[in-house]
């Protein structure tokens, strides 16, 4: 059911855990499964130094969340706002169609610290983003797709 790498990045996650001078966090959760993933996150100079993550769910939400910030560690801003959910998948060997969910969580928790940085930055994420709210974004991104009065 599970690929090798799922099941390694399940068993073995890399970057775990917070980062106390975070100067990006962000949060989002799937309440029909009840994931919760948070993405802290170090930037300098545009460049993702560090970034961690404690996430709440099952064994591909924690490997997705895992791939996604090894994929983005050391990664320009707008490398890491490139990274898809799919490709996420990908890296992973894929995931089964029920668990994709996960890696558009991923992607998501990527989105939402990058949101929390440029509004701690003063700075509108909208353009940057393409969201201005992790609530937006969600609905986007969420069951409301087709009910989301921003896309």
């Amino acid at each position: 059911m599970y690929s090798e790498k799922v099941m390694d990045h399940f068993t073995n996650p890399r970057n775990v855990g917070e980062i106390a001078d975070a100067n990006a966090v962000g949060e989002v959760g799937n309440p029909t499964c009840g994931d919760i993933m948070r993405i802290y996150m170090k930037i300098e100079d545009g460049v993702i130094t560090d970034v961690k993550f404690k996430t709440f769910g099952c064994g591909a939400a924690v490997a997705t969340s895992s791939m996604a910030t090894e994929m983005v560690k050391g990664k320009t801003i707008a490398e890491a706002l490139a990274l898809t959910n799919k490709a996420v998948a990908e890296a992973l060997d894929g995931l089964p169609p029920i668990k994709m969910h996960c890696s558009v969580l991923a992607e998501d928790a990527i989105k939402a610290a990058l949101i929390d940085y440029y509004k701690r930055q003063g700075i509108d994420p909208k353009p940057i983003v393409g969201f201005d709210s992790v609530a937006e974004m969600e609905c986007c991104h969420g069951d409301l797709h087709e009910a989301c009065q921003h896309a």
